[in-house]
């Protein structure tokens, strides 16, 4: 039932993400000192007003919710990213580009690349302002 609710709850969050009261599902599932507190939070991190528009977040949040894998989450920021007009194809891409990531870090970490050769490689494909 938890469950049941729980995802009645997310598919909800687009509609209610920005209101005043947390979700029921956030007051369900976390220590009652912590609920506000995360909601904000999260009203704060996904305001659509940052330097991110709502659609470019949802489709980061789906991405990474794949890679958790959590299926909770990825049922939320699949309805919140079409709410915010991603098509079907951009969910895949993003999906697609999360795999990636998730594939060359495996690659990368589990053959013990050497980070400085990375590095020099990674700058003579994209140049420009280099990274710590």
């Amino acid at each position: 039932m938890k469950v049941l609710l729980a995802t009645l709850a997310l598919s909800a969050l687009p509609v209610v993400a920005f209101a005043q009261d947390a979700p029921k599902f956030f007051t369900d599932v976390s220590p009652a000192p912590g609920a506000a507190a995360a909601w904000q939070e999260y009203l704060a991190v996904m305001n659509p007003k940052g330097a991110l528009d709502d659609k470019t977040k949802q489709l980061i949040s789906l991405a990474v919710a794949a890679q958790i894998p959590c299926q909770y989450c990825i049922y939320a920021h699949t309805r919140a990213a079409k709410a915010a007009g991603a098509t079907d194809a951009e969910l895949k891409e993003a999906i697609g580009a999360a795999a990636l990531v998730r594939k060359w870090s495996t690659e990368l970490n589990g053959n013990m690349y050497d980070m400085a050769d990375f590095k020099k490689q990674v700058d003579a494909i994209w140049p420009g302002p280099k990274t710590q």
